[in-house]
């Protein structure tokens, strides 16, 4: 056992934010704390860390156990450079080093009487030294300085210069050289690009202690989870698994938590019919039969209504008019910042219904390229061009279209009038707005709640061309799923850049990779993205390499074009499934209409104004029989379809 909390609870004023949690981890256990945004899950975190007190509970910890313990925010300055403040993690094995040298330097010049006791003294150091990984404590360090994204030339760049996020990884990269037994994160991966992601989750799962995770980022908690202990209400439930383990546990616990509520009040509300029914006879045995009813239903345990999130908050969006099939068209774009070279003669498509993201490292220029496409910013060469009726709505967290005067409802209320108060406040919720805050100005938010305050108007236009920067910054988990619902169903086109490999994973239906200075298409969502990077990058980029090499100069011209025609083939072939998936779509609505028609059919057919008036039964009956005969050739269509799969 590495940690044991037990009946932890925590108020603040007349809010309960943890009741009674209760859970034990053992050693090597990799638990993610996961619930909306002021569930507690940091709260909890500096309970353990001992930085704040329970109100009631206790926290046991071994006292053989070291705890490291990583803050959502972080003040640390010093004068000290990055490689050295990262260096004083190894103090100890700094001072043996230097005990080390100063003992070689009284060998060179002792007497023979003293040669002994040093060569004992420089043995047991070099000992110690080894023992405590002094050999490669340097190369360790600048291991996790890069694979948090630090290059060399920052490595002397004073902490106290850089950016808070940069700050954050300096004392990201502090604990992990600590190695402590159990290691606490809260959102470790806020300021880490999606290299440096990668490259965490590797270190996490090859870690030898403990660690205990609160983050948004649901792929990477997939990907380091073996526990989840969810907080709802201020209750803890802990599961066993990944964090889609989890969902998918948590919404059965839900669907079973509902129907248990709802059958007992069937249930209370038929003993209370009852009861009044009895009541009603005014006999003495039937009162007496009441007051009975009336005890036992008294004594029930009446159980506590599922918090369930209203249907009518899942966002529909649909746009004022359809576009062409041709959306947008980019070729030959190029684009420099002074004597920064972001991207060279890249080129790509998008057609009506789909979903393209945009990923890369930091500094790509990702958002370059959507700047271009709204005409913020102009391109050095190569044309942009929109397809007919294409209406863009744009999301970009530093240009809100907000009126500071208004309050938060009355923003979306100018957007759609049509809406009702209720439906207002849903898409509100949905983004985190709940209570009196739809009440506050504009004015009075700050830049994360204007950024989701902007990114629920945007859900809500009727633009047929989404363009979204990072749209799930500032948003829990809960809101992301709602955002991937709306855009999983939206009948126009998207074009994103994110992070969020997660929400990448639920809703691209292509990738675009900028990298090397150039696009790489992958035709799929992220997980087909990291199955076929490795190969498709090498063969991509084998003949687009920066420094003017030609593809025969890296590997073989007749393999590199074999490559390129297996990458063609693959291209095709994913185009092609597509396509069927389509049409098999298409069969399948077409059936489903059909039927719905004949079932309309039969109900009309049993009224007696059709069936006894020839006039009107004979073309509803021709029409049945004619969907049926079409219905059977669908199915034999949708059987030869699927065979194709």
């Amino acid at each position: 056992m590495i940690l044991s909390c037990q009946n932890i609870s925590k108020a603040f004023l007349d809010t309960n934010i943890l009741n009674n949690i209760s859970f034990q981890i053992n050693e090597r256990d990799r638990l993610a704390i996961v619930g909306i945004n002021g569930a507690g899950k940091s709260t909890l975190l500096k309970i353990i860390a001992g930085q704040l007190s329970a109100d009631s509970g206790q926290v046991i910890i071994p006292n053989d156990v070291t705890v490291g313990y990583l803050a959502q925010h972080q003040s640390h300055d010093c004068d000290e450079t990055i490689y050295d403040e990262i260096m004083s993690c190894f103090s100890e094995v700094m001072k043996l080093e230097e005990d080390i040298r100063l003992t070689e330097l009284k060998m060179k010049n002792a007497s023979d009487s003293e040669l002994d006791e040093l060569y004992k003294t420089y043995a047991r150091l070099t000992h110690e030294f080894e023992v405590a990984n002094g050999y490669s404590c340097k190369s360790e360090a600048v291991g996790v300085l890069k694979g948090l994204g630090f290059s060399e030339d920052d490595f002397d760049r004073p902490v106290n210069s850089l950016s808070g996020g940069q700050k954050m990884r300096v004392a990201l990269a502090k604990l992990l050289l600590t190695k402590p037994s159990l290691m606490m994160l809260d959102e470790p991966v806020n300021h880490l690009d999606m290299q440096s992601v990668a490259w965490l989750e590797g270190y996490i799962a090859s870690y030898p202690g403990t660690v205990i995770i609160v983050a948004h980022d649901r792929y990477f908690l997939d990907k380091v989870a073996t526990k989840v202990l969810g907080i709802e209400n201020g209750n803890g439930y802990l599961y066993t698994g990944t964090y889609t383990d989890f969902a998918k546990k948590r919404a059965s616990v839900r669907e079973n938590e509902l129907k248990a509520y709802l059958n007992q009040q069937r249930e209370i509300k038929h003993q209370e019919e009852v009861i009044e029914k009895l009541r009603s006879f005014n006999r003495e045995k039937s009162i007496k039969r009441a007051e009975s009813r009336e005890k036992l239903l008294g004594k029930m345990d009446v159980i506590d209504k599922p918090v369930e999130f209203d249907a009518s908050m899942k966002i529909r969006l649909t746009p004022s008019c359809v576009s062409g099939n041709d959306v947008l068209s980019v070729k030959n774009l190029s684009k420099s910042f002074d004597t920064n070279n972001l991207f060279n003669d890249i080129s790509f498509e998008i057609k009506r219904g789909e979903k393209v993201a945009i990923i890369g490292n930091n500094g790509t220029g990702k958002t370059t390229i959507l700047k271009m496409i709204n005409e913020l910013i102009s391109p050095d060469s190569g044309t942009i061009t929109l397809g007919a009726n294409v209406s863009i709505g744009y999301y970009d967290q530093e240009h809100q279209v907000l009126n500071d005067d208004n309050t938060l409802f009355e923003e979306i209320s100018d957007e759609r009038p049509d809406m009702n108060n209720t439906s207002i406040r849903n898409v509100l919720a949905s983004f985190l707005f709940t209570g009196d805050d739809v009440f506050k100005k504009i004015s009075a938010l700050s830049g994360g709640e204007k950024g989701r305050l902007s990114l629920a108007k945007l859900m809500l236009s009727t633009s047929n061309l989404l363009i979204l920067d990072e749209p799930t910054n500032h948003l829990d988990i809960t809101s992301k799923e709602i955002l991937e619902d709306a855009i999983n169903n939206y009948e126009g086109t998207v074009l994103y850049v994110s992070h969020d490999r997660y929400f990448i994973n639920k809703t691209a239906t292509r990738i675009l990779d900028l990298t090397g200075k150039t696009i790489i298409e992958y035709i799929g969502n992220y997980d087909y993205y990291v199955e076929n990077r490795e190969h498709l990058e090498s063969i991509y980029l084998s003949g687009n390499d920066s420094t003017g090499a030609s593809p025969t100069d890296t590997a073989d011209s007749s393999t590199i074009s074999d490559s390129k025609k297996d990458w063609k083939a693959g291209k095709e072939e994913q185009a092609r499934l597509r396509k069927l998936a389509n049409e098999i779509k298409k069969t399948e609505e077409e059936i489903e209409k059909l039927e719905t028609r004949n079932c309309e059919i039969d109900e009309l057919l049993a009224l007696e104004e059709y069936y006894s008036n020839p006039q009107k039964l004979v073309p509803l009956s021709t029409e049945r029989s004619d969907n049926e005969k079409r219905i059977e050739e669908l199915y034999e269509q949708w059987e030869e379809l699927s065979s194709q799969q």
